[in-house]
């Protein structure tokens, strides 16, 4: 008698191990998008937390410009792959946004400052969020 698997032991292995795989990669995919919104939500917060270290110094909200190192500036940055920060600040309010990869944003506001663009509107105050 020969030692070895037949055909139809071989095809019944390779369907399973295609429905393994049609059900694992979907959750995956996913995995990778809930990452960056994580990130970016992250990057929000850190911005909220900035923002107020800044306004304890300078009695303002920084803007776009107050950005970077140094005396003076508000040392923020976005995490790696997240791009495009958008700033605006008064002495009574501000608002952040971001891009993460995946052609979605994040954003956050607080004060009186208008929200980000893109924003939902039911979003409240000092509460980061992406869409």
């Amino acid at each position: 008698m020969k030692k070895g698997f037949t055909l139809i032991e071989l095809l019944i292995v390779v369907v399973i191990i295609g429905i393994l795989a049609a059900v694992a990669i979907p959750k995956f995919s996913n995995t990778k998008q809930r990452a960056s919104r994580s990130a970016g939500v992250a990057d929000m917060r850190n911005l909220a937390t900035a923002q107020e270290g800044f306004f304890a110094d300078s009695n303002r909200y920084a803007l776009i410009g107050d950005t970077g190192s140094g005396a003076g500036k508000m040392n923020f940055a976005p995490s790696n792959g997240n791009t495009a920060l958008t700033l605006l600040g008064t002495s009574t309010g501000w608002s952040g946004r971001i891009t993460i990869p995946g052609a979605q944003a994040c954003g956050i506001f607080s004060g009186t400052a208008a929200r980000p663009t893109g924003m939902p509107a039911t979003n409240p105050d000092g509460v980061p969020v992406c869409w």
